[in-house]
């Protein structure tokens, strides 16, 4: 998918979540948001992203994908 596409869909997920106070759990609903509804491959090219820099991802955003890598990294590892 195209990646300025997922870097739209996961800025919106971050507005949602952006109305929690608390931007920890904000950024792991942003996670689990991602972890349950997207495949693994959209959730592989966003990590990559990010992992490059992250261009144009809003930083509850990256707060997000960033919460997603680390679950990612513990069930692999």
């Amino acid at each position: 998918m195209n990646i300025e596409r997922l870097v739209a869909m996961v800025n919106d997920i971050g507005h949602y979540f952006a109305a929690e106070p608390d931007q920890t759990l904000g950024a792991a609903g942003i996670a689990d948001h991602l972890k349950r509804f997207w495949e693994p491959g959209m959730r592989k090219q966003i990590v990559a992203h990010l992992a490059a820099g992250g261009e144009g991802l809003e930083p509850l955003a990256k707060k997000g994908v960033a919460r997603l890598a680390e679950i990612d990294n513990t069930l692999h590892a």
